[in-house]
């Protein structure tokens, strides 16, 4: 079998993330962004939550536990009311920046990955190269989900290792990621930026400028975001099943809009003559 087609979409993608390495500007407000949701802002709360010695407070934790789901309270580990309330943030509340942060990077580089061939100038050459349209899809499509993925993974382990750091001496030791996180970033995490990329694409295709595509784009992630930050609460309240469930609905959903955004890069697009 030729090896030419994933060699040409591989050739694309490693042009496009060569090309957002060098834009600084793009990229590190996103670096900055993520670096927040994943390290400052749970550990700032993790630090404080943990270190709490006053009574009424701790009390109060407490009763904020207590008005959980009971299947959370079960769960939830730690002795006093700071350290199953930092628990309790650390498992279940924090859980859907695991999608929200990385669907919000690769829908930022996909809003532009096409439609920014046309604004530099690019996309004559490439709508003239070997490569055939199936194959430029491709490679925008991984060089648009690379940097997600990446994303999500270096943003989890950093995250895991704040709240082993923080929370485990509170209750015997490191216990994170739980199963349910596991569940969560393998299963579900990527049908869903798969989802989104793949609606993202069909905009950049088919718009006339970048500003376009990344208000359209705008539009179309923040529906599913909400949707995302609710289905990693539920998987996250509900078990492993639940999780195994919408992870299979959401990759059935990104193969069927993957193959339907796939028809919409054509090379007379890339050259701006199409509609």
């Amino acid at each position: 079998m030729s090896t030419r087609p994933p060699n040409r979409a591989w050739t694309i993608a490693r042009t496009d993330l060569r090309q957002l390495r060098q834009a600084r500007d793009f990229w590190m407000p996103l670096v900055i962004i993520a670096g927040l949701f994943f390290v400052v802002i749970p550990g700032f709360l993790l630090l404080i939550i943990t270190r709490v010695d006053n009574i009424e407070l701790a009390q109060q934790l407490s009763d904020v536990v207590g008005t959980l789901p009971t299947k959370i309270q079960e769960n939830v580990k730690g002795e006093t009311g700071p350290v199953q309330a930092s628990y309790a943030l650390a498992v279940y509340l924090f859980a859907p920046l695991a999608i929200v942060v990385p669907l919000t990077v690769s829908s930022a580089v996909g809003a532009n990955t096409i439609i920014g061939e046309r604004e530099r100038g690019s996309g004559e050459f490439l709508a003239h190269s070997p490569a055939s349209e199936r194959e430029i899809y491709v490679g925008k499509l991984l060089a648009a989900l690379i940097p997600g993925y990446l994303t999500a993974f270096v943003g989890f382990g950093c995250y895991s290792l704040i709240v082993n750091l923080l929370v485990g001496p509170k209750v015997g030791g490191w216990f994170f990621p739980t199963t349910s996180w596991w569940w969560l970033m393998l299963w579900v995490l990527p049908p869903f930026i798969m989802l989104a990329l793949a609606m993202i694409l069909a905009i950049s295709a088919r718009v006339s400028s970048a500003a376009a595509a990344q208000q359209s784009s705008a539009l179309v992630t923040l529906p599913l975001i909400l949707i995302a930050y609710s289905v990693a609460s539920g998987s996250m309240y509900s078990g492993s099943m639940v999780a195994v469930v919408i992870g299979a609905l959401a990759w059935l959903g990104a193969a069927f809009a993957l193959v339907r955004a796939s028809r919409t890069v054509r090379r007379e697009r890339l050259l701006g003559m199409g509609a």
